[in-house]
């Protein structure tokens, strides 16, 4: 019988070991609450949320949902779900109950936790899919009589043992989560996350980003997206560090708490680490203790990485990550992210990567190409959606839909989303590429390109510009000051001006809602 088979090793098992192995290691502080949690005291409480659900009758397969800001419930639920077998499948607050309707029929939650600003929310999908029980944290209560059974969690909690809870028999090929994609470009799909695929991103993090005990990490981005929960939570509780859970994100107080907390390694998305240079606080942090920043979720331009050199020093490394395929996909050393502005570096130890063309051959490199991955970290597929999965995975190999060329060294660098791609006059043209040369002008804070129908060239360029505060540009300007910058027919041949551009909670431009405003619209 095979080791693998014999002793499994799952995402169950993560905080189990790290609580026998250092109990009393201060593990987590919720900056909302004040409080602080030893490894031994966030088991305790995964294992006694797996034996409430178990009394609720929540077993293996089932899925558990909550809709809530940052809290230490989703940590719970995340490893207590995973002792009993049961999937995790939180939602995004920032959509709307009609949106989150889609999302609870597509996995249909046996259980629904919420925080009490969105008991409305709950209750409004209740009527809709009839959830069996739905649990309150934070003093929420139920105000429809509509005959659900409502139970608050902290009551939940207390009236069961700390004890761990019996095991179902699990795989690494059981599902740990799901979690939905951010829907930029259609209806969200829920990527299926193994245990296998939590634990080898753990590993995968551990390894290629150095991570040791010693550790300190804040989690401000959503903890319903892979970002929140998987960057560097769940890799530091594997190595025995510790995470500063903020409820949500501020600059002003992030400022504060990256500081005071001595944060060693720190996430951000590009719009964050805009908004942080923004604020007047910016000047006189003290950064010495941060080992490194890492900006995920959106390609960071070089402009940003040069201006935050330029003000703070240190090392700003630019990542890469899917939800699909774990959230740390590539590495390289500090001195690297110095030499190779705009590159994410190289594959992670345990990964195998291509970049291909349409026909499936792989490109030379300096070529443009799709990237496509395999390893332990790729998802299992998408929840319910046969045909999506297929699509996706092939013969093992995700196919990522971001459009990557590999330099000579071997170094990666992103060009952006494939259906980002514009051909005009049978030429393509990379939007990543396009942008980050408008966002070098001074006068621009933010740019996101999309094609526009052309009778002569098939398909040309159409900028959506954000200008800084105070910034004055007019769109030939802008125009010109690409035109010695980039090859003739990658110049956008229109510049449109807006407010603000749309993001998802990912920190991605949602170029559909951009193209519906601008060019459809008009159609």
């Amino acid at each position: 019988m095979a080791y693998e088979s014999r002793y499994p090793l799952h995402a169950a098992d993560l905080l189990s070991r790290r609580a026998e192995l250092t109990p009393d290691r201060l593990a987590l502080l919720d900056l909302h609450t004040g409080e602080e949690y030893t490894y031994r005291q966030l088991n305790e409480r995964a294992n006694r949320l797996a034996n409430f659900m178990r009394s609720l009758g929540v077993e293996k397969g089932d899925r558990v949902s909550i809709l809530a800001q940052n809290c230490i419930h989703y940590v719970d639920l995340l490893y207590g779900l995973g002792k009993i077998g049961a999937i995790f499948a939180p939602l995004n607050w920032r959509l709307t109950a009609h949106e989150l309707t889609y999302i609870a029929d597509d996995c249909r939650p046996k259980v629904m936790v919420c925080g009490p600003e969105y008991i409305d929310v709950v209750e409004a999908l209740h009527r809709e899919l009839d959830f069996p029980v739905i649990v309150g944290i934070e003093g929420a209560t139920a105000n429809d009589a509509s005959g659900v059974q409502f139970v608050a969690y902290e009551d939940g909690l207390a009236a069961v043992a700390d004890t761990e809870p019996e095991r179902p028999p699990l795989t690494g090929e059981d599902i740990a989560c799901i979690l939905y994609t951010s829907g930029t470009t259609g209806r969200p799909k829920g990527a299926m996350i193994s245990h296998r695929q939590v634990l080898w991103n753990s590993i995968n993090t551990v390894i290629s980003w150095g991570l040791t005990e010693h550790d300190i990490s804040p989690v401000m981005t959503p903890m319903f997206h892979a970002g929140g929960l998987f960057i560097f939570l769940t890799p530091l509780f594997y190595v025995g560090g510790k995470i500063l859970l903020a409820r949500s994100f501020d600059s002003e107080v992030s400022l504060e708490f990256i500081q005071s907390g001595r944060c060693t390694v720190v996430l951000g998305v590009p719009t964050l680490f805009q908004m942080w240079m923004n604020s007047p606080a910016f000047a006189g942090a003290d950064f010495s203790h941060v080992r490194y920043f890492i900006s995920g979720g959106a390609p960071c331009p070089v402009s940003l990485i040069k201006a935050w050199r330029e003000a703070k020093g240190g090392y700003l490394h630019q990542g890469y990550g899917l939800t699909e395929v774990g959230v740390n996909c590539f590495t390289m050393t500090d001195e690297e992210s110095i030499t190779r502005m705009g590159s994410v570096g190289k594959p992670i130890f345990h990964s195998h990567m291509r970049i291909i063309d349409e026909d499936g051959r792989d490109v030379p490199r300096g070529q443009t190409g799709e990237l496509v991955i395999y390893g332990p970290h790729v998802c299992s597929g998408y929840w319910g959606d046969p045909e999506a999965t297929r699509h996706a995975i092939k013969d093992g190999w995700f196919h990522t839909g971001d459009m990557a060329r590999q330099d000579e060294d071997g170094y990666y660098y992103l060009a952006g989303r494939y259906k980002d791609m514009i051909i005009s006059g049978g030429e393509n043209v990379y939007a990543a590429e396009v942008e980050s040369v408008f966002l070098e002008h001074p006068a621009v804070n933010e740019a996101a390109l999309i094609g526009a129908a052309d009778e002569k060239w098939g398909e040309v360029g159409l900028m959506v510009v954000v200008l800084r505060p105070g910034g004055a540009a007019k769109a030939e300007e802008l125009i010109e000051f690409c035109r010695g910058r980039l090859a003739r027919y990658k110049v956008p041949k229109h510049v449109i001006f807006a407010e603000a551009l749309p993001y998802s909670p990912y920190g991605k431009v949602i170029k559909a809602e951009l193209r519906e405003k601008y060019i459809n619209h008009r159609a």
